[in-house]
């Protein structure tokens, strides 16, 4: 719609663009708003800086803790800097338990279950997403209802068919049981359903079958969730502690947080080579997360976490 003034045409783009029109440099409007943007900035900036050092605290400390002598570690005042720096721990640490062996452990079990987990959580994924069937959105939901199931009520059933298999103090116990993942098949599909259906339909015109979909369609497209989850997963198992204690009683396979915790025992708890073994290994999963932390920030957006 357009007014007429002065024998010329005026839209209303004219009024919107002069209504939303921004004050100008010199203005007072502007001036006004300067300090008051500028201490709203400052502010939350204060707010981040105190909430980062707080959750920084504890490893700061975890590390001070791991290069002291036995005698400084309880003084007061806290000392934050040793007298002496006690590289030896960390010497001591890896000598007196097999930490190779510990590595291998975690190593290998947190990369199985990474890659098994997306695997199946994928399939799983594809098939709520893509795929039509009847009773689908039931069986998600079913599906996602095991969320609300706390993993110690399970612990026992699980253990109990883990001895009927033979598979007690083994590989195999400590990951399949972790393979399968609700909530990976729950993120995995909320990315997989912004990805057009044009695509299928295209690839079946095509001739091509739904597990060639997933695998040359899907897939490749589906880089930062898969990435995101990789990473979750991976840190999950790498510090899960309470099933590797449950299901293993040798030390050739104790995993890391397992192994570590052997250095406290029933009347005194070592500290200093305690918080050295953590510092041990915290450093991959540190290195882990840097690499791949803007595939997490993307991932996260993309996948229901962020808001979508």
């Amino acid at each position: 719609m357009a007014l007429a003034v002065g024998g010329s045409s005026v839209g209303e783009d004219t009024f919107d663009s002069k209504a939303t029109a921004k004050p100008s440099p010199g203005s007072p409007l502007e001036r006004i708003r300067r300090p008051t943007s500028l201490a709203r900035h400052l502010a939350l900036h204060a707010i981040l800086i105190a909430g980062s050092v707080v959750m920084l605290l504890p490893f700061a400390w975890m590390l001070s803790t791991s290069l002291k002598e036995p005698r400084e570690i309880f003084t007061y005042p806290p000392v934050w800097i040793p007298s002496r720096i006690a590289w030896e721990n960390y010497a001591t640490t890896v000598s007196v338990m097999p930490f190779g062996r510990f590595y291998f452990n975690s190593f290998v079990v947190a990369t199985s279950v990474t890659l098994l987990q997306i695997l199946t959580s994928s399939l799983a994924a594809f098939a709520f997403a893509r795929l039509r069937f009847r009773g689908r959105n039931a069986l998600f939901l079913l599906y996602l209802a095991t969320l609300m199931i706390p993993f110690q009520v399970t612990m026992i059933p699980n253990f109990v068919l883990i001895r009927f298999l033979g598979w007690y103090d083994s590989y195999q116990a400590l990951i399949l049981p972790t393979a399968f993942s609700a909530l990976s098949t729950f993120l995995l599909r909320q990315y997989f359903l912004g990805i057009p259906m044009d695509l299928d339909e295209a690839a079946r015109m095509d001739g091509a079958s739904s597990l060639r979909i997933w695998w040359q369609i899907i897939m490749p497209l589906s880089g930062p969730a898969i990435a995101a989850l990789a990473v979750f997963t991976f840190l999950a198992s790498w510090n899960d502690f309470l099933w590797p204690l449950v299901i293993t009683t040798s030390l050739e396979m104790r995993t890391l947080p397992v192994g570590i915790s052997a250095f406290q025992g029933q009347y005194n708890v070592q500290w200093h080579l305690l918080m050295a073994g953590s510092v041990i290994a915290m450093l991959p999963v540190l290195v882990i997360y840097v690499i791949g932390q803007k595939w997490v920030v993307r991932g996260v957006t993309l996948t229901g976490m962020g808001g979508r």
